[in-house]
């Protein structure tokens, strides 16, 4: 019998499939095909797609796009810079240093794919195919030109040239179109008004990224960012204190800040796992810690202590008192490896969640009291500052989540700061060489019980201080968010899946993912109820297709992919993304 597995021989066929298409029309024609396609693309967008206005975005005028045809003039544009590129056309050649054609490949993919979404959710929406136009079927088929195209281009994989030196204000400058840039996809994500623009949203958002990951822009952007790193990280923070500017709805400046606070505490787990290796499963309980130290001595009515400070004074008892415990529950613990750790730490995260549920007065003190949380917790005043009020800034109104914002943003730089600071330190290499192998370590002379309790309990701090203004943009603290896995983020499982999805180790990778979880299941709704098994999904086709994550730092690469970095064209001097910052 033959045990020959099927994915090989499937991939074997789709490689033949894909050579009979290479060269089977003159180069001219291919590269013709390709542009050609994508301007019929962005053309078909300026059509109607359907005679009723009941889809959302009216696609319903001839000459103007709207909703979800703005994704499809977007990704025709992409590809039509991508397939200019390949003419050689100077201002173009850094758009693909490691080959255009991966590249086109997957854009003209993803041309195909947001428009034959949006078609298909008219269909599925309106009750059939009989709800679109000529000009919706004209849409369908004018990217298959492009399709063809590109499919009919050689293979063109090379190594990428280091790019010619160039003035430090003319970096600075792309940098800063960069963080522009970023700013506005982040923007454009978060005022999706309706479910399908925001799945056509990340359709478009993966084509793309993939494809310029595939041209090998990406490495030279992160080559760049790490050349200009003080100024990337002031351009990324000036990025993201605009962003409440951009919001005229309260809501998405709320889920600004809950993505923020969701964030910084991924980034302290990232110490841990990340840099250390350990893997904490009830990482959540220390937020817990910060927002319940905040919560009792913050002025709230319920509180037993009945008392009010400062709101820094809270910010270094809550970071202070997750170190305590940090440092408590580490020390018996951190003796254990691996599995033993993890069910360990597991343990303490429900023992914290059922202790403060039974801290009521009835089944214990009454400190916390028990499933009701505490409410009525004020809002913070800094310099005589009231964040709970709006304020005007010019024209500009700053409304109270926006004031909460700007407060967790310089937390989180602080958060960044710290853990930038503590990596590239002794003490941050004592902990990747644990990480890569504790016994070794330990060999060269590492006190490794040691340095595994600094790392956890700094962790634990940073976590306490994202806690103590959660508790206070919140309004009360419940005990119901500090589990293993929920319904909704934060919670250790879902921190960890974000520091995992967006890449162990780095700045900017535990940032992307804590956005992307706590984003998603924010605006597809029907997610909500089975947000676990989606992120599951997730998880393992990552696992397959990119176990380092999202944004990786060099020495993962290496290890998951050593044979592709030189195709790749990834210079030696190239690292990580995470200079980006926010």
């Amino acid at each position: 019998m033959n045990s020959t597995p099927l994915v090989p021989l499937v991939k074997v066929a789709a490689g033949r499939q894909l050579a009979r298409l290479e060269g089977s029309v003159p180069l001219p024609v291919a590269r013709a095909l390709t542009a050609g396609g994508a301007v019929l693309t962005i053309a078909s967008a300026f059509l109607s797609w359907t005679w009723t206005p009941d889809f959302p975005g009216d696609l319903t005028v001839s000459g103007y796009p709207g909703g979800l045809q703005w994704l499809t003039v977007t990704a025709g544009l992409l590809l039509l810079l991508q397939a200019l590129s390949a003419y050689d056309i100077r201002g173009l050649r850094w758009l693909a240093p490691a080959g255009q054609t991966r590249a086109l490949r997957l854009l003209a993919v993803g041309a195909l794919a947001i428009t034959w979404f949006t078609l298909g959710a008219i269909a599925e929406e309106l009750g059939g195919l009989a709800n679109l136009t000529a000009g919706g079927w004209v849409a369908g088929i004018a990217v298959l030109p492009a399709l063809y195209g590109t499919r009919a281009l050689p293979a063109d994989e090379r190594p990428a040239a280091r790019p010619a030196t160039t003035p430090a204000w003319q970096e600075r400058l792309v940098v800063t179109a960069i963080a522009a840039i970023g700013l506005g996809v982040f923007t454009y994500g978060i005022d999706t008004s309706y479910g399908e623009l925001f799945e056509g949203f990340l359709i478009t958002v993966a084509f793309s990224a993939t494809a310029f990951f595939r041209s090998g822009l990406f490495e030279r952007i992160s080559a760049l960012l790490t050349r200009q790193k003080p100024f990337a990280m002031a351009a990324a923070f000036a990025a993201a204190a605009l962003f409440p500017l951009t919001q005229s709805d309260d809501h998405n400046a709320n889920v600004g800040v809950n993505i923020l606070i969701f964030a910084t505490v991924a980034l302290g787990l990232n110490i841990v796992v990340g840099l250390t290796g350990l893997l904490d499963l009830g990482y959540v309980a220390f937020l817990g810690v910060g927002a319940y130290t905040a919560a009792l001595v913050s002025g709230s009515p319920y509180s037993p202590f009945h008392t009010q400070v400062p709101f820094w004074i809270a910010a270094l008892l809550g970071a202070g008192v997750s170190l305590v415990f940090g440092v408590l529950i580490g020390a018996p613990t951190l003796r254990l490896r691996g599995d033993y750790l993890a069910i360990v730490t597991i343990g303490f995260g429900e023992i914290f969640h059922i202790v403060v549920r039974n801290l009521d007065g009835s089944s214990g003190p009454k400190i916390t009291n028990g499933p009701n949380g505490i409410p009525a917790i004020p809002d913070i005043s800094i310099f005589g500052l009231n964040l709970g009020q709006a304020h005007q800034l010019g024209s500009f109104t700053i409304g109270r989540f926006a004031n909460y914002f700007f407060l967790m943003l310089i937390v989180t730089l602080i958060v960044i700061a710290v853990f930038s600071r503590a990596g590239n330190s002794r003490i941050g290499r004592a902990w990747i060489a644990i990480r890569e192998d504790e016994t070794a370590a330990e060999a060269m002379g590492i006190n490794g019980f040691r340095t595994k309790l600094t790392a956890f309990a700094l962790g634990a701090s940073l976590a306490g201080l994202a806690g103590t203004v959660s508790a206070h943009v919140t309004y009360n603290v419940v005990p119901d968010p500090y589990v293993f896995a929920g319904s909704a983020p934060p919670n250790s499982a879902f921190l960890l899946a974000a520091v995992v999805l967006g890449g162990m180790g780095t700045v900017s990778g535990p940032l992307l993912g804590a956005s992307l979880l706590y984003l998603i299941p924010e605006k597809l709704v029907f997610l909500r109820d089975y947000q676990l098994l989606a992120f599951g999904v997730a998880l393992i086709l990552l696992m397959r297709f990119r176990p380092e994550g999202i944004v990786a730092n060099r020495r993962r690469q290496l290890e998951f992919h050593e044979a592709d970095i030189p195709a790749q064209g990834g210079s030696a001097d190239t690292t990580t993304l995470s200079t980006a910052g926010a």
